[in-house]
C-alpha cells in the first residue's frame, strides 16, 4: 500500500514481486561442460589478441630496491582489476593487488549487493580496456549463447562476479586476497611508501612507488547508523550496506530509512524472506523520477569533466549529487504491489525509540512501530574513518580547502572529496607537511567530485582507468627521468652487424 503520495506523480507500472537467488548459492552453481569449454576457448581467444598488440614490449621502469613494488593497488574489484591490467600492457612490472576477501568474493557482488541485477545497461565495457574478447558481451555469450544475450534485460550481479573471476584468472593477475590494508606509514617524498597489511600469515610490510586506492563506494569513510538509529540496540537496526539476517526478520514488521536503490532491495529482500511488513520512510517529498546517471553516459561527461575549471566541475557534480537517482524500475517492481508495503513521503525521522519491546520511529506526521530498522543513509564521507589514512587525513586537501561554491550550491559531500591531481593523485593540505601523498591515487568514490564517474562506478572505467594508468606511468617516468637520459647517452647496442668495409675504394675503381 502506498501512503501520502503527491499528486501528479503516480509510480511506474508494477509486476508482482519475484523470489531473487541467493547469492552465494548462485555464485556456485556449475556451469554446463560445454559453457566451460567456450569460456576457455574465449580465454585463449582473449591472450591471443593480446598478443597481437604487443608493443612495445621492453619493461622500462628501473626497480627502486628489493621487494619494492612499482605500484601496489587496495582492491581487486572491477577497478583494481582493470588497473593492473592496463599497468601491465604498458609494461609497468612489479605491480601487485591485496583484497581482504577471498576469491569470488571482492567487491559487492556477492556480499551486500541485493539488487537481482546490475543498474547499468548491459552493453558496458570498462575492465576490457578495449580487448574485444575481454568484453561483458564476449563473455556472456560465449558462456550463454548469442540469442540469450539478445533477450538479456541487464546482467544479474552474480553473473558480473563470475565474469570478474573469470578475468582475474584469464589475465593470471598478481592478485593476493586475503590481505587487508591497515596503515600507509608517511615517508619521505622520493621514499617507497611503507604499507602495513594483515594477512592470514600475520601481518606484513610491503614497500611500493605508488599506490592505488580502489576501495569502492566506501573508500571516501564508511557506512555507519546514523543518529539517531544509533541510539538503538544492534539487534533492532541494521545498514542496507552491512549484513542483515533477512531470516530472523521472517514473520516481523520490517522499517526502511530511504528511498535509494539499496533501500528498496533490502525492502524487497526483506518481504521475499517473509517479513510481515514493510514501511518505507523518505524525507523528499516526491520520489525522484529522472536518473542523471544516463545522461551522463555520454562520451564528453565520461572522458572530459575532469578537464573542466573547478567551478564548472562543482556545478556538474552539485547537480548531480542534488538530483540523486530514482530507484531502478526494477526495483520498485519487486515491491510495488505487494500488499505488505507501505511508502511514506515527506516523512523525515525526527527520534526514534525502544518502547516495550518494539522500535517507535517518529516523523513530523506520524509515529511508526517496528520491530526492525534498515537505514539506507548511504556513505560517511569523511577520510578520517579510513584505517589507512586516519592518521594524516589531516594533511590531505579537500575540496572543500580549495572551492568556495557560490551560495545556494553548497554540498558537504562533495566538499569533503579529496581535491584530486589530473592523474588521481592526492595533494597536501599545506605544500611540505605531507609529500608522500603524491604518491597516492585515489580512484574510488571519492574521486568523484574530482574526475566524475571514474571510481566505483562500471560507467565511467572505460575512460577513468585508462587514465588513471597513464597518470601513473608519467609520474614514474618523470621521476626516473635522468636515468633514462643516462641509459640513452650509454646505449651502444650495435644494430648493423656482419662484415663492413671501413673504407670506400678509390674514385676511379667506382667509376668503373
Amino acid at each position: 500500500m502506498i501512503q501520502d503520495h503527491p499528486p501528479g506523480t503516480a509510480m511506474p507500472d508494477a509486476s508482482p514481486a519475484q523470489t531473487a537467488p541467493d547469492a552465494a548459492q548462485a555464485a556456485a552453481e556449475p556451469q554446463s561442460a560445454s559453457a566451460q569449454e567456450r569460456l576457455t576457448a574465449l580465454a585463449a581467444e582473449a591472450r591471443r589478441q593480446l598478443q597481437l598488440l604487443d608493443y612495445p614490449r621492453h619493461p622500462w621502469v628501473p626497480s627502486r630496491g628489493d621487494g619494492v613494488l612499482d605500484v601496489a593497488i587496495i582492491g581487486a574489484g572491477q577497478t583494481g582489476l582493470a588497473t593492473a591490467h592496463g599497468l601491465l600492457r604498458e609494461r609497468v612490472q612489479r605491480v601487485r593487488i591485496f583484497d581482504a576477501a577471498p576469491r569470488g568474493g571482492t567487491g559487492v557482488w556477492t556480499t551486500f549487493a541485493r539488487m537481482r541485477t546490475l543498474r547499468t545497461p548491459k552493453h558496458v565495457t570498462g575492465p576490457d580496456l578495449g580487448i574485444p574478447a575481454l568484453t561483458p558481451r564476449a563473455f556472456f555469450t560465449a558462456r550463454d549463447g548469442e540469442a540469450a544475450w539478445e533477450s538479456l534485460h541487464k546482467i544479474g550481479r552474480e553473473d558480473w562476479q563470475r565474469y570478474l573471476d573469470w578475468l582475474e584468472r584469464t589475465l593470471d593477475l598478481p592478485v593476493s586476497h586475503g590481505h587487508r590494508l591497515l596503515r600507509i606509514a608517511p615517508t619521505a617524498a622520493q621514499d617507497p611508501l611503507e604499507l602495513h597489511l594483515s594477512t592470514p600469515e600475520g601481518e606484513t610490510t610491503v614497500r611500493a612507488r605508488k599506490l592505488v586506492l580502489a576501495t569502492g563506494m566506501d573508500g571516501m569513510g564508511g557506512w555507519s547508523i546514523p543518529a539517531p538509529f544509533d541510539t538503538l540496540p544492534a539487534h533492532r537496526v541494521s545498514h542496507t550496506s552491512g549484513h542483515v539476517d533477512f531470516e530472523a526478520l521472517r514473520g516481523r514488521r520490517i522499517l526502511v530509512v530511504g528511498a535509494g536503490a539499496s533501500a528498496f532491495d533490502n525492502l524487497a529482500t526483506a518481504l521475499e524472506a517473509g517479513a510481515a511488513r514493510a514501511t518505507m520512510l523518505v524525507r523528499r517529498q516526491r520520489m525522484p523520477r529522472v536518473n542523471p546517471f544516463r545522461w551522463m553516459e555520454q562520451p564528453g561527461f565520461l572522458g572530459q569533466l575532469y578537464s573542466l575549471p573547478d567551478a564548472m566541475r562543482w556545478r556538474f557534480m552539485q547537480h548531480i549529487f542534488a538530483l540523486n537517482q530514482p530507484p531502478p524500475l526494477e526495483s520498485w517492481n519487486r515491491v510495488a504491489e505487494d500488499p505488505r508495503f507501505d511508502l511514506h513521503m515527506g516523512s523525515p525521522v525526527t527520534a526514534v525509540r525502544e518502547e516495550g519491546g518494539e522500535v517507535i520511529v517518529t516523523t513530523p506526521r506520524a509515529e511508526h512501530r517496528t520491530d526492525h530498522v534498515i537505514v539506507g543513509t548511504g556513505t560517511a564521507f569523511d577520510l578520517a574513518l579510513r584505517p589507512e589514512l586516519a592518521s594524516f587525513a589531516e594533511h590531505i586537501l579537500l575540496w572543500r580547502d580549495a572551492y568556495t561554491p557560490p551560495a545556494g550550491l553548497e554540498f558537504p559531500a562533495l566538499g569533503a572529496c579529496p581535491y584530486l591531481n589530473s592523474d588521481f593523485s592526492m595533494r597536501e593540505k599545506t605544500p611540505g607537511d605531507a609529500p608522500f601523498l603524491h604518491h597516492i591515487h585515489v580512484i574510488n568514490y571519492g574521486s568523484t567530485a574530482s574526475m566524475g564517474l571514474s571510481g566505483a562506478s562500471i560507467s565511467g572505467m572505460k575512460y577513468g582507468t585508462p587514465r588513471l594508468v597513464d597518470g601513473i606511468c608519467r609520474r614514474l617516468w618523470q621521476e626516473d627521468a635522468d636515468l633514462h637520459l643516462r641509459s640513452l647517452l650509454d646505449y651502444d647496442e650495435p644494430e648493423l652487424t656482419g662484415e663492413i668495409p671501413q673504407e670506400l675504394p678509390p674514385p676511379s675503381l667506382v667509376a668503373e
